[in-house]
């Protein structure tokens, strides 16, 4: 199985910083199935059935960043989704008095998510998607071997807690064992 599907089963708060990766592992190899075949795909040593599997999902997904105007930045509408999906759980658990440690979790985050809001282009953006920005770019960072302030550690902290217990709480209504 691909880490893609396994992670969304999962956890899918990671599945959707997973396929941010992806999408600028894309673009780094110039959306070209060649480079990405060498790059990608061929050090996955994989048989050749999972091979083939593996390279006709980058080339859907490229094909789909082509026809969505996203060849050079913005996300697949796939992952514009799961937030949303995410968005809408989000505010239910936080509407519903069952879920306290959810509502714990958000109002701990809350002066990092406001902080980040008032920041550069992160206005226009959902809460949650301004708490995957932050994680993903920490994720940069620590890629790049940089420095992380510990603000930042600290905000990082406060909502992967808050992140993953939405991925629980997606998984649980997924399977049908959440009640709002």
């Amino acid at each position: 199985m691909f880490v893609s599907k396994q992670l969304k089963e999962s956890n899918i708060a990671e599945y959707l910083l997973y396929m941010w990766q992806v999408e600028d592992m894309i673009r780094a190899n110039g959306m070209d199935m060649e480079r990405i075949s060498q790059t990608l795909v061929a050090p996955a040593r994989l048989d050749a059935e999972r091979e083939a599997q593996l390279v006709e999902w980058y080339e859907n997904l490229i094909e789909m960043m082509r026809m969505e105007g996203v060849s050079e930045r913005g996300h697949l509408q796939i992952n514009k989704n799961i937030i949303a999906l995410l968005t809408d759980l989000h505010l239910q658990l936080l509407k519903s008095t069952k879920f306290p440690f959810y509502s714990a979790a958000y109002y701990k985050a809350l002066p990092f998510i406001v902080e980040l809001r008032t920041q550069g282009d992160n206005r226009n953006l959902s809460e949650l998607e301004n708490c995957f920005e932050v994680l993903y770019g920490v994720l940069l960072l620590k890629l790049q071997k940089r420095d992380i302030s510990e603000g930042t550690l600290q905000a990082v902290k406060s909502i992967s807690q808050l992140l993953g217990l939405l991925s629980d709480y997606y998984k649980k209504d997924r399977a049908g064992e959440l009640e709002l």
